[in-house]
């Protein structure tokens, strides 16, 4: 007879004795209590293109799934509950993150159950991850560079939301990355975002990511404004790697008031879409790269932009616009505008249509992008 409350007592016992390897076992010996002949974990691989079994103690042999075109890729993509005759798909979200959907055979189900098991599961993968490499080894496909290692090391999860705002992020190429990197944090009501672009690639290009990252971190934990923290990166840079430099989009977003400020360090602006059309562009540059400020004599200039609701922002780095097909042509902020609004325009969430911008990329490119591509969009109030 099921007895989800049994299923679930045996999944917290995980949180205090257990890895993420654990899981599958645990899952498939709770799988009855839940009324479902098998329960299986898929976490999507780090490129969002297939949906992998989680590694545990007993490999089941269970074969990977495709994001597109599967009932399980699209809970992944909707981030809702699919059902076929047999099979349940329940997305696996670490709050606004989408780890990977959850798999139950079973012909009779309570979903209402069902979706807080899920989010049980979500919950024990984020928590113990750190506690073992089982997440890492399924979730990797090739082997990871050793910058791109560092990079994802240092990055938040690819998407967050909160008080009706949501940031969501892609990196490619995902397996050897170094010299893109982003960073967010909500506090109060203040939204900070940061997109960097490092001059350089491999482990030259990783470490002055880090330092950025990590200086940007310690400036907006020091209570600096937009103006204090570009010098403090850019005193770092200069210090510590002189004649480098970064561009970067360093923002705050007022969640309660949409008022957006931003200084925009050699970086291309912004692209801005209301009601589904895009928006005149905000000025850029408003202030040298991070590395080269002291050659002005001026303070950077941070620029405002009042949000509506439903506003998407769109902040990328050169890596997506000037990615290049067979003949050489550029995708192009045109192409990019036209991609990004035909996707809102399906009423895709931004997780899905940044998954897919960054898949598009990678193919105009015939698969081996020239340069790191990274994107990140904040939606206010959609």
């Amino acid at each position: 007879m099921p007895d989800a409350m049994e299923a679930v007592r045996r999944l917290l016992d995980l949180r205090h004795r257990g890895r993420a390897e654990d899981l599958p076992a645990l899952l498939h010996d709770a799988a009855p209590l839940l009324g479902a002949a098998t329960a299986t974990v898929l976490l999507v691989d780090y490129g969002q293109l297939k949906l992998f079994p989680l590694r545990g103690r007993d490999i089941t042999g269970v074969a990977p799934i495709p994001v597109d075109g599967t009932p399980a890729g699209e809970a992944f993509t909707t981030a809702r509950v699919t059902t076929s005759d047999e099979c349940v798909w329940l997305p696996l979200l670490h709050g606004a993150e989408r780890l990977g959907v959850l798999e139950l055979r079973t012909r009779a189900a309570d979903l209402d159950q069902l979706e807080v098991i899920a989010a049980l599961v979500a919950e024990l993968i984020a928590s113990r991850r750190g506690y073992g490499d089982a997440v890492e080894h399924t979730r990797r496909r090739e082997p990871m560079q050793l910058a791109a290692e560092i990079i994802w090391n240092q990055l938040p999860p690819l998407t967050f939301a909160v008080d009706g705002t949501m940031v969501t992020a892609v990196l490619e190429p995902c397996y050897d990355v170094g010299g893109d990197a982003f960073d967010y944090a909500a506090n109060g009501d203040v939204l900070h975002v940061g997109l960097f672009d490092t001059v350089g690639h491999g482990i030259a290009a990783s470490a002055l990511t880090t330092l950025t990252l990590n200086t940007y971190r310690n400036a907006r934990r020091s209570g600096l404004g937009l103006t204090d923290t570009y010098q403090s990166i850019d005193k770092w840079i200069r210090a510590q790697y002189p004649g480098s430099f970064v561009t970067a989009i360093l923002a705050e977003l007022d969640t309660a008031t949409g008022l957006y400020r931003r200084i925009s360090a050699g970086h291309p602006a912004e692209l801005l879409l209301r009601d589904g059309k895009p928006r005149a562009g905000l000025p850029t540059p408003t202030a040298l790269p991070l590395g080269l400020g002291n050659m002005l004599a001026r303070a950077p200039r941070v620029t405002t932009e009042q949000l509506t609701p439903g506003d998407a922002l769109v902040l990328y780095t050169d890596g997506i616009t000037e990615a290049r097909d067979r003949t050489g042509a550029l995708f192009g902020l045109d192409r990019l505008t036209s991609f990004i609004t035909e996707q809102l325009a399906l009423g895709l969430p931004s997780p899905e249509v940044m998954r897919r911008l960054i898949h598009t990329i990678v193919s105009y490119e015939q698969g081996e992008l020239r340069d790191d591509a990274s994107a990140a969009m904040i939606r206010w109030r959609a």
